[in-house]
C-alpha cells in the first residue's frame, strides 16, 4: 500500500513513476491515506492563497466597471486576462476541495455499508488526479510558465527516415495540444523530399502551455525498422524540437530595427490561388549581438502563416521577440543555477529521449520515466514524461 507524502518531489516519484513501472494496483484506501488527501488540500489553500486571491478578483473586477474602461481596448484586455487568471486558481481549488470532501462522505458511507470499496476508489482517484494537477500548476512559477509557447521541430541527418520522424513528433505535439484543448497554429511548414517534413514552426496557446512543453527541448531519438529501407533494416533517426515562450505586448523586448534585413519568397505546398505565384513568403535575418561577449549570431525567422505578407511580416517580428526574450530569460536562469555540481544540464542539443519502437519503450534519459505505451504516446500521451521532468528540474529554475 503506498501513502502518499507532501514532499513534492517523492510523491510524484511514487505517483507517476513506481505505479507505472511495476503495474501496481491500488485497493480500497486507508483512513491514513483520506487524512494525507485532507491535509494536501488544506496545504494548497495555503500555498495558492486563496483567501487573497478572492480578495484579488473583488478588487480587479471592481477595476473593470469604471467609466471608459474600454476606451483603451489593449489594457482592457489585459485586465480581463488578469481577472480571469486569478479566477482560475480560485476554481481549480473549489474542484480539489469538492473531491476531497466528497471523498470524505463516502468513506464513511463505506463504513456504515452504504457505498461499496469500488465507489470509494473511484472518489479517492479523482480527488488524487485533481490534487496532482494543481499542485503541478503551482509548480510552474516562472515568469514565461504562464505563457504560450513556440514549438520548432527540425529533422536530422538521415534524409526521408528523418523527415517521417519529424512529421511523426509533429504529429505527437497536435494530438497532446488537442488533448488539453489548446489552439496550434502553423507559422512555418516545409515538406519533406519524398515524405514527412523538413521543418515545421508551431504556436501552441493555451494555459501554461510553455511551462508544460519546455522540458520538450533538446533531441528526440527513433529506433525502428525502416518503412524506407529495402533491407528492412533497424535505423536510428534524430530530430530537434526547440521551444520557447511566445510573448506579447506586455513583455518588453528591445529589437534593434537597423538589424533586421527582409527577403521574400514563394510560399509552398498546398493552398490557395497565391501558393507559388505571389511572395507572401516572408524571411527575416536579424542581426544578434550578445551584450555580454559581443559575439554576432544571424538569427533566421521565416513565416507563412497567411497569403498576405504584411501579416507574415509581424507574425516573424513577433517570433523574433519570442527568440530574444527566452534568450534572456535563459541567461538568467543560468545566473541562479550556476549548473549546480553533480546535477544533470538541461541543455539544447543534448539527447533527451528515444523511441524505440521494435522494444516497445519510450525512455527519457534526464529522469529514467519510461513506458512501453509506445503507441500511446506518438498518439500525443506525453503528460507522464511531463511530469516526470518537472517534479525533477523545476526546483533548479
Amino acid at each position: 500500500m503506498i501513502r502518499w507524502i507532501l514532499a513534492p518531489v517523492s510523491y510524484y516519484y511514487l505517483l507517476f513513476l513506481l505505479p507505472l513501472q511495476t503495474n501496481l494496483k491500488i485497493s480500497m484506501i486507508t483512513a491514513e491515506q483520506l487524512k494525507d488527501l485532507v491535509e494536501r488540500t488544506e496545504a494548497l489553500h495555503r500555498y495558492l492563497g486563496i483567501d487573497e486571491k478572492k480578495i484579488q478578483v473583488e478588487e480587479e473586477q471592481l477595476r473593470t466597471q469604471a467609466p471608459g474602461f474600454w476606451d483603451d481596448a489593449k489594457a482592457a484586455e489585459a485586465q480581463m486576462k488578469k481577472v480571469k487568471d486569478l479566477q482560475k486558481w480560485i476554481d481549480g481549488y473549489k474542484e480539489v476541495k469538492a473531491a476531497t470532501d466528497d471523498l470524505e462522505v463516502a468513506f464513511d458511507f463505506y463504513k456504515d455499508d452504504m457505498a461499496s470499496e469500488e465507489e470509494v476508489d473511484d472518489y479517492y482517484a479523482n480527488a488524487v488526479k485533481l490534487i496532482e494537477d494543481l499542485e503541478l500548476k503551482n509548480m510552474l512559477r516562472n515568469e514565461a510558465d504562464g505563457m504560450d509557447a513556440v514549438l520548432k521541430i527540425n529533422s536530422g541527418a538521415g534524409g526521408t527516415e528523418a523527415q517521417d520522424w519529424a512529421s511523426m513528433l509533429m504529429r505527437m505535439y497536435q494530438r497532446w495540444a488537442e488533448a488539453h484543448k489548446y489552439k496550434v497554429t502553423i507559422s512555418n511548414y516545409i515538406d519533406g523530399d519524398e515524405a514527412g517534413i523538413k521543418t515545421v514552426t508551431m504556436e501552441i496557446e493555451g494555459d501554461q502551455a510553455y511551462g508544460f512543453l519546455k522540458g520538450e527541448n533538446g533531441v528526440h531519438r527513433l529506433v525502428r525498422v525502416s518503412p524506407y529501407n529495402a533491407q528492412g533494416k533497424r535505423m536510428t533517426s534524430f530530430a530537434s524540437v526547440f521551444v520557447t515562450p511566445l510573448v506579447d505586448d506586455s513583455i518588453e523586448v528591445v529589437i534593434d530595427k537597423s538589424k533586421i534585413s527582409w527577403d521574400l519568397f514563394r510560399s509552398g505546398g498546398a493552398g490557395g490561388q497565391n501558393v507559388n505565384k505571389v511572395e507572401t513568403g516572408v524571411r527575416l535575418r536579424y542581426q544578434y549581438v550578445d551584450p555580454d561577449t559581443g559575439e554576432e549570431e544571424e538569427i533566421l525567422i521565416e513565416n507563412t502563416e497567411t497569403r498576405k505578407q504584411l501579416e507574415n511580416r509581424e507574425n516573424a517580428l513577433r517570433l523574433l521577440r519570442s527568440q530574444l526574450y527566452d534568450r534572456a530569460l535563459q541567461k538568467r536562469m543560468a545566473e541562479q543555477q550556476k549548473v549546480e555540481a553533480g546535477k544533470k544540464k538541461i541543455e539544447w542539443g543534448s539527447q533527451i529521449r528515444s523511441y524505440v519502437f521494435d522494444d516497445r519503450r519510450v525512455k527519457d534519459h534526464r529522469t529514467n520515466y519510461q513506458t512501453s505505451d509506445v503507441n500511446g504516446v506518438m498518439d500525443g500521451k506525453i503528460d507522464d514524461f511531463i511530469k516526470a521532468y518537472l517534479m525533477e528540474f523545476s526546483g533548479q529554475e
